[in-house]
């Protein structure tokens, strides 16, 4: 049984459909059937087979691939978008809402007009949605989104100099935690840590895994090493050029060795001190 990946969005998740009897590939339009209800995506990769292990009664089959009407649907439902966010926005103010609209679309038969948004706290809506049910004649859904999705909306530049990874290339969140940061020596600083959005840099989360790996064979700082001056403990650790700085014990001086120029002797009191912030 094949299978493909589709995407509703530029960067946005990908999600996976069986095939059925049509044949696809990558870039194709096509109609499927969600929760929100018809709406148009696109084939990202070639089709695939899907594995007998997988759960494969739980995915939903592309309808059809799109024809000339549907994308003048799509098109037109894009077209008016901005328009409504704009209406929505105006509601809002007179409403007095704390919210931050973000974005709005249209399900492929305009049967549903859902309305992104973001916000610090609850946000009683319910006259929000009478006033915009009133405009646009159809079922009104309002989906507040975390403060990642809202700056993936409006990108911004990251601490790099570069444009922001969620702007760029990222379609999904990862988990990132100040233990990741503790691992990699990053100053824990949240002014130095955080992203745009405010919630930890995603970027931690790159490389983790190579310092993971490094640091199975790496004297931790504490650690009470032998050295061929001395038995000294290590202050530092420099997990990718593998060097330490280390002060002897019972003298006044400090010393810069190779991972392999010591051996640990007592590691220190390890003790569960991450504070367990997590990003997602």
């Amino acid at each position: 049984m094949l299978a493909c990946k589709v995407q509703f969005k530029h960067l946005g998740k990908r999600y996976t459909f069986r095939c059925g009897n049509i044949r696809l590939k990558d870039g194709d339009a096509v109609v499927v059937s969600t929760v929100r209800g018809l709406e148009v995506g696109f084939v990202t990769g070639e089709p695939f087979a899907l594995k007998d292990s997988q759960n494969n009664d739980e995915l939903k089959d592309v309808i059809r691939l799109c024809t000339e009407e549907d994308i003048n649907a799509y098109e037109r439902n894009k077209s008016e978008e901005i328009a409504v966010v704009a209406k929505t926005k105006q509601f809002a103010h007179q409403d007095k809402l704390d919210m931050k609209v973000l974005g709005a679309e249209y399900t492929l038969d305009r049967q549903k007009l859902i309305v992104y948004f973001e916000s610090e706290g609850r946000v009683d809506f319910r006259e929000l949605v009478r006033h915009l049910a009133d405009v646009y004649r159809t079922r009104i859904e309002l989906r507040q989104v975390g403060s990642r999705d809202g700056a993936k909306v409006f990108g911004g530049i990251g601490p790099c100099g570069l444009v922001v990874c969620c702007k760029t290339f990222l379609t999904e969140f990862a988990n990132v935690s100040v233990k990741m940061a503790k691992n990699q020596s990053l100053s824990l600083n949240p002014d130095k840590i955080s992203g745009n959005c405010g919630k930890l840099l995603c970027c931690i989360n790159y490389e983790n895994d190579v310092y993971t790996e490094l640091r199975k064979n790496a004297p931790d700082v504490g650690d009470i090493v032998s050295t061929e001056n001395g038995d000294a403990k290590v202050l530092t650790c420099d997990v990718l050029n593998r060097n330490i700085k280390v002060k002897y014990l019972g003298l006044d001086s400090f010393g810069y060795l190779k991972f392999e120029d010591v051996k640990v002797i007592r590691p220190k009191n390890k003790k569960e001190n991450d504070d367990g912030r997590s990003d997602k």
